[in-house]
């Protein structure tokens, strides 16, 4: 019956704790009870035909239940010590892919400090889990404390001086938390936090290069400064195509040249590789490109007199 009760108890415990939210322990409470419940039922009715004194019964009852409290305890200790990988996978998983669970994909628009927040919220909630065993009901303020210490305190608009001055973490022991419940200490848990929050950095520096090359990469147009400018700057020339039409036929045949070279060179693919790569791959480019638009053109000059020349022959 331990061994039953052990096989029930460790896999679904690690789902529960791996899951860490705030019915994580009350619902490994609620599993640990259904299932020492259902084992000492089965024990009991196992070894009532040995005629045992009821002293003896009772201790194999109760060594029973206490099986079921230290598989639980023993599954939580493991998860403690692998605290950090846990936090970082949450992290990571969060911050790297979309509610959708598909990678996510630095495009400019996405608020990256909200993101970070709410990866960082989730792994300091598994960090909080993972502090102490309470399989008992006996209320905590270990979130309450981690959450005033690692994030409140991080914040740059917190001028409260009783926060500043006074580090709840400095301490090697948690409120209302007896010791041999205690699995990661506050000071443990500053170290942890600080350790996490560097291994967690580059991805998130990562995220802003790539959200502001993907920027730069899409962002043709000129600054609202210099839009202005040109409209004002550039008035009189405005007037003198106005008073003579003859320039905007040119500036048109200039323009379908101008669009021709772009489609057919890829100028906006070349320049996303880097700026030197893509002058170098336009100038092998260009000149068989200009050869090019100026053959078609001449084919397409020379095809109306085909038919003419055949009817002129009759």
């Amino acid at each position: 019956y331990e061994g039953k009760l052990t096989k029930a108890l460790a896999e679904p415990v690690e789902a529960l704790l791996d899951s860490a939210s705030e019915d994580t322990w009350p619902a490994i409470r609620k599993l640990l009870q259904r299932e020492t419940k259902a084992a000492v039922s089965g024990l009991e009715s196992a070894i009532s035909t040995f005629e045992l004194d009821e002293a003896t019964e009772k201790e194999l009852l109760l060594r029973l239940e206490n099986h079921g409290r230290s598989v639980v305890e023993s599954k939580a200790r493991e998860e403690a010590a692998r605290i950090l990988i846990r936090m970082k996978d949450r992290f990571s998983t969060l911050f790297s892919r979309d509610a959708d669970s598909l990678p996510r994909v630095w495009t400019g628009k996405e608020d990256i400090k909200a993101i970070t927040k709410t990866a960082r919220s989730a792994s300091m909630k598994l960090l909080s889990t993972m502090a102490a065993i309470r399989l008992d009901e006996d209320g905590d303020n270990i979130d309450t404390t981690l959450s005033l210490a690692l994030v409140d305190a991080a914040r740059p608009g917190t001028t409260d001086r009783s926060i500043q001055s006074l580090d709840p973490l400095a301490s090697s022991s948690w409120e209302r938390v007896p010791e041999e419940r205690t699995l990661i200490s506050p000071v443990q848990c500053k170290s942890l936090w600080r350790q996490f929050k560097a291994e967690t950095e580059y991805t998130v520096t990562q995220a802003i290069a790539a959200q502001e090359a993907n920027k730069r990469n899409n962002n043709w147009l000129p600054p609202p400064w210099a839009l202005a400018a040109m409209v004002v700057l550039g008035f009189n020339e405005f007037m003198t195509l106005l008073r003579n039409p003859l320039y905007l036929g040119v500036m048109f045949v200039v323009f379908l040249v101008g669009k021709a070279i772009w489609v057919q060179l890829d100028i906006a693919n070349e320049f996303r590789n880097g700026f030197l790569p893509a002058l170098l791959s336009l100038s092998t480019k260009f000149v068989p490109t200009i050869m090019n638009i100026l053959k078609r053109l001449a084919d397409e000059g020379q095809a109306p007199a085909a038919p003419e020349r055949q009817r002129e022959t009759e």
